[in-house]
């Protein structure tokens, strides 16, 4: 009996808690994690020796606690080399997808003169890449949850590298609309990038690295402007959807390197290749991997839509369909209408023209001038203000309150545009309000993956992003179509729809900040822990 009593004041301390929070939280006292002490009794760990002789903190050397998760892995080795190249490379992908996207103001007015293309065929070549991106965007999501987010990204930057060139050499309207609707089918992959980015993220640093990587879209933006600038004078539109490539050959290049997320493999059982990859990652962050056995919580019935829906996460599924075509919708709508305002003058001036010439004709076209360029590119810059604006709020308000505040300072601004104003101030207005939409969209982009669990994060963020193009393919029939009958409705529709995004913000169930990625359900996590407490309890008997 005493032998018994000696040995059961000598186990040790077992921490209970829930899957995806950081075993190095700042909330370690709080009520989200849970201790059970045997008679008070706790031993100080010690750093012991691992066979390579590298000295192990005792934080993560306690040799008793057998078991370690893949959460535990991530949090111990921290933020690293590694990270910075992954950031690199994901970043290349932003690049491309936003310069795609800014072709779409570029390429528009460029056809519309060269080809004589009525308004309506121009807003529906627009409209064609965003169909793609539609019809698409969940496919991507499912082959990532299936296959593997490394999978799913290399095939959808390969394939738009692919049709991005070939429609260069389109000799006509028909083939220009399918193969850019080609174009958007591959970019609705992009978006995974964030998804194999997070899971690689310890919590503190999650939202400052993806904010990182709406730096590399602000600078396709920009660069693809200057790009415009140096090429459409001389070599033309043809050149500018090559050299537009240039990002997605990059990643193609050095896509070798890029491992598949640790999370996906052990939710997919593949522990060898999981742990091999965690080894990696702390062999080049020159950290030490946390001692014992990574759990395995396999699961096959992975990226299935039913679980968007599940009574934990309809309401927010949702809400953040809203909130996604909301700002895809907002976002391209005044990226288009910055070339419409600036060709005009301002609202009171395109106001004027209506009603001169309500029947004018629609094949009527303006090329963009130097000074287009010049303040495109400045209403591009605003994209690095609505990064900054995002990093300082959203750690400290958190991410829903960031996403309502962004959504309702962009809807203030589009009524501004309402007023006859110059073009210096029209600039400043158009500026402002693009750094507010794209600081929402930046802390939407940062919300999404962190609500939803391992097992459907990449479907939750490939579905809301399909959704977001569903905006997106309906705003060039707003911004360049119902603009010919009247500016003020048309502002009055992006400022109202962004309104209602502010208050779909503010009612999501869940706020993530703070909270560590999950992964998997709620009672899969019960059983995952029902498997670690039966390893550790083991684990103190056989000792």
């Amino acid at each position: 009996m005493d032998e018994d009593l000696f040995q059961l004041r000598h186990l040790p301390v077992v921490k209970f808690r829930r899957t995806g929070e950081s075993a190095r939280s700042e909330d370690d006292t709080c009520s989200a994690e849970h201790e059970i002490e045997i008679e008070g009794v706790r031993s100080e760990l010690e750093q012991v020796e691992l066979e390579d002789g590298a000295t192990v903190p005792k934080d993560f050397a306690n040799p008793t606690d057998d078991v370690f998760m893949v959460e535990d892995a991530v949090e111990a080795i921290g933020f690293g080399k590694f990270q910075w190249k992954l950031s690199a490379l994901t970043g290349v992908t932003w690049m491309a997808d936003a310069m795609e996207m800014m072709i779409l103001t570029i390429l528009a007015p460029q056809l519309h003169c060269e080809w004589r293309l009525p308004s309506w065929q121009v807003a529906f070549l627009s409209s064609m890449v965003f169909i793609g991106m539609m019809f698409s965007s969940s496919l991507w999501g499912n082959v990532s949850d299936q296959y593997g987010r490394k999978t799913g990204l290399k095939l959808s930057v390969l394939w738009t590298l692919y049709y991005g060139i070939l429609s260069a050499f389109s000799p006509i309207y028909s083939w220009i609309l399918v193969l850019r609707g080609l174009v958007g089918f591959g970019i609705g992959g992009v978006p995974q990038s964030v998804t194999l980015y997070a899971e690689f993220l310890p919590m503190k640093s999650r939202a400052k690295c993806i904010l990182l990587m709406q730096v590399f879209w602000a600078f396709g933006t920009v660069f693809e402007v200057l790009l415009a600038v140096l090429v459409m004078p001389t070599l033309g539109w043809h050149w500018l959807l090559i050299l537009s490539t240039v990002p997605l050959m990059i990643f193609a290049v050095f896509c070798f390197w890029l491992p598949e997320s640790a999370r996906y493999d052990v939710l997919s059982g593949n522990q060898e290749k999981a742990l091999a990859t965690l080894k990696r990652i702390a062999t080049e962050n020159g950290a030490p991997m946390p001692l014992g056995k990574l759990i395995v919580a396999r699961q096959e019935d992975r990226g299935r839509i039913q679980d968007l829906f599940t009574p934990e996460f309809r309401m927010t599924t949702i809400l953040l369909w809203f909130i996604w075509f909301s700002n895809a919708f907002s976002y391209y709508g005044l990226v288009l209408l910055t070339t419409e305002l600036f060709q005009e003058g301002d609202a009171c001036a395109m106001a004027a023209g209506e009603r001169k010439s309500e029947g004018r004709c629609s094949l009527e076209c303006k090329y963009l001038n130097v000074t287009d360029y010049t303040d495109l590119l400045w209403t591009s810059l605003s994209e690095f203000p609505g990064v900054l604006i995002t990093l300082w709020i959203i750690d400290r308000i958190g991410r829903k309150k960031t996403m309502a505040v962004s959504f309702f300072i962009f809807s203030f601004f589009a009524l501004l545009l309402f007023a006859c104003v110059g073009r210096f101030a029209l600039t400043v207005v158009l500026f402002i309000a693009r750094a507010f939409i794209s600081s929402a969209f930046q802390a939407t982009y940062i919300y999404t993956p962190e609500v939803y669990p391992t097992a459907t994060r990449a479907l939750g963020l490939g579905t809301c992003s399909g959704i977001a193009r569903v905006g997106a393919l309906i705003t060039p029939f707003i911004a360049q179509v119902m603009l010919e009958s009247s500016i003020y409705l048309t502002l009055s529709v992006y400022s109202g729809c962004c309104l209602l995004a502010a208050l779909a913000s503010c009612f999501l169930p869940i706020e993530t900040m703070g909270r560590g990625l999950q992964e998997s359900s709620q009672q899969e996590w019960g059983q995952e822990m029902v498997g670690r407490i039966h390893r550790l309890g083991s684990s103190s008997r056989s000792n």
